[in-house]
């Protein structure tokens, strides 16, 4: 072997080195910086700015934002009673860049094929947080001071008096129609695209009542709406003198807890990483103090005790769809 081919042998081996050196650098890079790394998370939340969910979900995603170090934005996409937000979280890439508000209504709009994917199959479910309160409420200057006043108008003017929902099978539309079938009345009912414009219209008057989650509360308080009734188990923090539908001689409860979720085939390490971080964010002061000012208590559940309440509420609508003859009510709204 002469001098010449052994220089080259040496100078080769070099440059073998360096390029495995450089082709490591990214691996290293990507070790270094695990998810989230430096990329900002979209949160979808399937009802518009202002509302309760809206509120709740803001003050989460900052306690979750804290435990994973990076930001969080919130994404509104309201429509189709919730279910607009929720088709577009079920297609999105399942990166864990894209995660979400899952409304419990999904159980029952994907039985009724409002919305076309299958709660049990396309979603990840990472947690359960928290409640509502829902109540009916109608303005501090309306004729009805208490639910059995709002009841005997029912009967009197058989579909004149209006109430304002969430939309078309969602939580309170199904709520308030359980109720009206139970107090034998019927109601003519104004379908928005959240709670939040509803709640506007019932102030201006375009409506006689609105039945919500607690997006009342702050105007209950300041005088400006009269609450008559909520739909809890027990009578509410901040309004104790408000009877419940039980309390009131209808057998009744309605609550729908939010979850968070993400599309379906996420990465297992990453679906860890979400878990852990709301519910770090679930038992978060900022978190628990906001669902507290407006009555939505923390329902904190995770991912295994999630799914299984998923699947039983799924059972639940198949009986309830049925009771209520919702599918007669869609098609006629």
């Amino acid at each position: 072997m002469n001098h010449r081919t052994d220089r080259r042998r040496v100078l080769l081996a070099g440059l073998a080195g360096l390029g495995a050196t450089a082709l490591s650098l990214p691996r290293l890079a990507r070790a270094a910086t695990p998810y989230p790394g430096e990329r900002a998370i979209t949160f979808i939340c399937p009802w518009p700015a202002g509302g309760t969910a809206d509120v709740t979900m803001r003050a989460l995603c900052m306690g979750a934002s804290k435990a994973l170090g990076q930001t969080i934005i919130i994404e509104n996409r309201a429509g189709a009673s919730g279910m607009l937000g929720t088709k577009v979280l079920s297609t999105s890439k399942p990166d864990g860049y894209t995660i979400g508000q899952i409304p419990i209504s999904v159980t029952r709009f994907a039985q009724l094929r409002t919305v076309q994917l299958d709660p049990l199959k396309d979603l990840t479910y990472l947690a359960r947080v928290n409640g509502q309160t829902f109540g009916i409420a109608v303005r501090a200057d309306s004729p009805w001071k208490t639910l059995a006043e709002f009841v005997a108008a029912a009967k009197a003017k058989p579909g004149l008096v209006t109430y304002g929902s969430a939309g078309i099978g969602g939580a309170t539309h199904v709520g308030m129609e359980e109720f009206a079938l139970l107090a034998g009345i019927q109601l003519n009912h104004i379908p928005y695209k959240g709670g939040a414009p509803a709640l506007q219209d019932l102030l201006g008057g375009q409506v006689d009542a609105v039945a919500d989650s607690s997006s009342w509360a702050p105007h209950v308080k300041s005088g400006k709406l009269r609450l008559l009734v909520t739909w809890g188990e027990t009578r509410t923090k901040d309004f104790p003198a408000v009877p419940t539908l039980r309390e009131s001689g209808y057998n009744l409860v309605v609550d729908a807890p939010n979850g968070i979720g993400a599309p379906k085939g996420m990465d297992p390490a990453i679906v860890a990483k979400l878990r852990d971080a709301f519910r770090k964010a679930a038992a978060d002061p900022d978190f628990v103090a906001t669902c507290d000012r407006i009555d939505t208590p923390v329902m904190y559940l995770d991912q295994p005790d999630y799914e299984k309440y998923i699947q039983a509420t799924y059972r639940k609508d198949t009986q309830l769809i049925e009771r209520l003859k919702l599918r007669e009510l869609l098609a006629k709204g």
